[in-house]
């Protein structure tokens, strides 16, 4: 997800039972209003959650209780989190792990990527992005492909090995 479809995502829009969130509004840049709406029209999607991430939003609704605004992610008073601020957490965050610094919104390339590595079709990868045309997810994506067309060759001499 985007930074500002994070920030603006609320709790009705989140069905832990069916395992989905649905991006329907976001929070801009300045912080201000939410926004309903996204990016563009395929911006506003449904995203399947793995086990461990409906495990984790889970222990953070049951934390998060008494937040007045709905908003998965606010501050202690419940308000909007400013971008800002949240930049500024993330840095300490990589500092304090002691990992390489990479920008808040690589999380997301780095999400499709590993999605890419490990095999999984590009109109799925596109689809969580929200993506308006398949077409940018490969234009994004392209400079993992060469490896994955060694190994998609790979697989076929396999599959081909196997019905001799």
């Amino acid at each position: 997800m985007r930074q500002g479809e994070i920030l603006g995502l609320s709790w009705k829009d989140v069905d832990l039972d069916k395992g989905l969130l649905y991006v329907t509004q976001t929070l801009p840049h300045n912080g201000k209003n939410i926004i309903v709406g996204a990016k563009t029209k395929t911006s506003i999607r449904s995203v399947a959650l793995s086990s461990s991430t409906i495990k984790a939003l889970k222990e953070h609704q049951n934390n998060t209780d008494t937040n007045p605004s709905g908003l998965v992610v606010c501050s202690t008073t419940g308000t909007p989190v400013n971008p800002a601020n949240l930049r500024r957490e993330w840095l300490k965050l990589i500092k304090l792990a002691e990992v390489p610094q990479i920008r808040f919104h690589d999380l997301r390339h780095t999400h499709a990527s590993l999605m890419l590595k490990q095999g999984e079709h590009i109109k799925v990868v596109s689809e969580r992005l929200g993506h308006s045309k398949i077409q940018m997810t490969l234009d994004t994506y392209t400079h993992i492909m060469p490896n994955m067309q060694k190994e998609a060759a790979s697989r076929f001499d396999n599959l081909i090995s196997i019905t001799k």
